[in-house]
Order: C-alpha cells, then sequence, then structure tokens
C-alpha cells in the first residue's frame, strides 16, 4: 500500500451544477403601485396615468423589478402592463408578484436557455449550499429539464450527497 492519497472526486466524470455560477448580477426590487391609487385603494385611470408618464423610470436601469400592491386594492391586469410599457426600457425584467417569484422567473429563464450537450449521459451533481436567494422550486426545474439526458443525478456535495436518479439505460 502506497502513502499516496488519492482523491476520487476530483478523479470522477462527476459533473458538478452550482446554480450560484448562473446566477445574474444586478439589483432585484420591489415595486408597490399602492402610492399611485386614491387612498392607496382605488386606481382612477387618468390620475394613474399621469403618475406613469411622470415618474422616473431611469432608477430602474438594470434592475429586476417585480409589481405589486401591497394593499387590498383590486387592480385590472392593464394597469400593470402601462407601467411595463414604460419600465421596459430600463428594467433587465419585470413580473407581477414578490421577491422569490421574480427570483424563480429569472431562473426558469436560464434553465430553459441551458445547453445540455456537456451533460448528455454523464453523473451530475446539484450543489445544494447556497448563500445566494435561489428558490426551491429552480432546483425542481432544473432536475426535470436533466433527468432525461443523464446518466444519474445526485444533489449536496460530492463527499456527502442524496442520490436522486439513476438512469436504467
Amino acid at each position: 500500500m502506497s502513502g499516496e492519497i488519492k482523491n476520487r472526486i476530483a478523479d470522477s466524470k462527476l459533473i458538478t451544477i452550482d446554480l450560484e455560477n448562473f446566477y445574474p448580477e444586478g439589483d432585484r426590487v420591489l415595486l408597490d403601485i399602492k402610492k399611485w391609487l386614491f387612498a392607496e385603494q382605488i386606481l382612477k385611470e387618468k390620475d394613474f396615468r399621469a403618475f406613469i408618464k411622470d415618474y422616473q423610470w431611469e432608477a430602474y436601469q438594470d434592475k429586476y423589478v417585480a409589481l405589486y400592491c401591497s394593499t387590498e386594492a383590486i387592480i385590472p391586469s392593464w394597469a400593470y402592463l402601462l407601467i411595463t410599457v414604460s419600465l421596459s426600457p430600463f428594467a433587465k425584467k419585470i413580473i407581477v408578484g414578490n421577491l422569490e417569484q421574480l427570483e424563480t422567473s429569472i431562473f426558469q429563464d436560464i434553465i430553459n436557455n441551458l445547453s445540455l450537450e456537456k451533460y448528455q449521459g454523464k453523473p451530475i451533481i446539484i450543489k445544494g449550499c447556497a448563500s445566494k436567494p435561489i428558490p426551491e422550486t429552480v432546483y425542481t426545474q432544473l432536475v426535470s429539464k436533466l433527468i432525461s439526458i443523464t446518466k444519474s443525478i445526485m444533489y449536496g456535495e460530492a463527499c456527502s450527497n442524496v442520490p436522486l436518479f439513476k438512469s436504467k439505460k
């Protein structure tokens, strides 16, 4: 027996996918439209349109924006669309919802555009611990996309993982 220590993990064909590596830079912001409503409850179209026209949209340059209303007001769909028309030249992405929904939407685009060739027939481990806010549903979307092409999928770290899937081929 030789005294050489061999790193079997480094020598394996295992491919690690760390979703943090795909995390796009840019501020994520909530834009609450309640202040644009009469008494924070009623949308008056003429006033709403005037507010949108005069608003300084440049403040959202290169940001990811989630539109929402923090009151119980009933907001017609066209109101969010009208905001989107003015905000689109500045923001990277716009959704109606909260920050988790925004993050999910950002990653849906990333996963949908992910090139899969390098994962074909390979054992994959999806890194679990993240310091960035990656919603749980993003991991399920990734597994759903990989399951038909990979040899196996694990979750966690190479030294302590949870097996999720193994191809029967």
